[in-house]
């Protein structure tokens, strides 16, 4: 029979802890129930459960390394005639049967029930998506479904202010493990499209809005376009192009405050040519101003 020390790979010298992490280390790919109908396996697992029997009992482990019981736990044929003639008795040693077996681990512990528990527990795998969601639905929230592998359709509630990267965690709605344990997540990574004219800063939303030039020059209420729906906007006097009014809270809600609407007031001129406004500008003087004067 091979060297027990050679078997679970360990020195000599090696302490009853390095004994055992051996075997344990060996058992967990060994043992018959992870490799059933392994043969070969099976007979491996038997010779390093009798060699950890051997050298995790002190005496027999002291006993072996004198050379009085053999890598079986027979006693050598000089150490039976010396005991035999010494009148110690019948022999009642034998052929060496190994009892370690699969909970023989420091007494009350138990490490392989507890390795294949964790096994039939094992957490089923996590399901991937990647959603794509309207502007206005990650600033005010909307219910979307996406497509499971098997055909089946999954709830998915998106939460107002969500911005594009952000991942949503469905608590137990991935695979199911095959024995007992918790089914997986499902995972969805969102995507914002684009709007065609709002546009996101942080919790603000931004918006170029066009004017006449008389609501530009005489002021108005114009009705300006925010994510929850119209609003009134006034329009002071003599306001320039480029001019930016606030719309308090009419941003994105997040994190139970609301963000801002940032209004652009940009002046356009008809398409057409208007002779009236034509006259008008060639007769009209302005006062002594010069708007370009900051870049002199």
């Amino acid at each position: 029979m091979k060297d027990p020390y050679e078997i679970l790979g360990v020195e000599r010298t090696a302490t009853q802890d390095d004994i055992r992490k051996a075997y344990r280390r060996h058992a967990k790919k060994l043992h018959p129930d992870i490799n059933p109908g392994d043969k070969a396996g099976e007979a491996r697992f038997k010779e390093i459960s009798a060699a950890y029997e051997l050298l995790s009992d002190e005496e027999k482990r002291r006993r072996y390394d004198a050379g009085e019981i053999d890598a079986s736990g027979q006693e050598r044929p000089r150490q039976r005639y010396y005991r035999d003639f010494a009148g110690a008795g019948n022999d009642s040693a034998g052929a060496y049967q190994s009892s370690a077996g699969f909970a023989d681990f420091d007494g009350a512990e138990d490490l392989f029930a507890e390795f294949f528990s964790r096994q039939r527990r094992t957490r089923g795998a996590d399901l991937h998506f990647r959603l794509v969601i309207d502007f206005l639905d990650a600033v005010n929230s909307a219910t979307k479904q996406v497509t499971l592998p098997d055909g089946g359709a999954l709830s998915v509630s998106i939460p107002a202010g969500i911005d594009t990267g952000q991942v949503l965690r469905l608590k137990g709605k991935g695979v199911k493990p095959q024995g007992e344990g918790e089914p997986g997540d499902a995972l969805i990574e969102v995507a914002v499209d684009r709007h065609r004219f709002f546009t996101r800063e942080g919790d603000d939303i931004l918006l170029d809005l066009p004017i006449t030039l008389k609501e530009a020059v005489l002021g108005a209420r114009v009705r300006t376009p925010t994510p929850s729906g119209p609003v009134m906007l006034s329009v002071p006097k003599n306001t320039s192009s480029g001019r930016v009014l606030r719309l308090k809270g009419k941003g994105v809600q997040r994190a139970g405050r609301h963000g801002d609407q940032l209004v652009k007031l940009r002046i356009v001129l008809p398409d057409e040519p208007d002779a009236e406004l034509e006259a008008f500008a060639s007769s009209w003087t302005p006062a002594d101003d010069d708007p370009r004067r900051s870049l002199s």
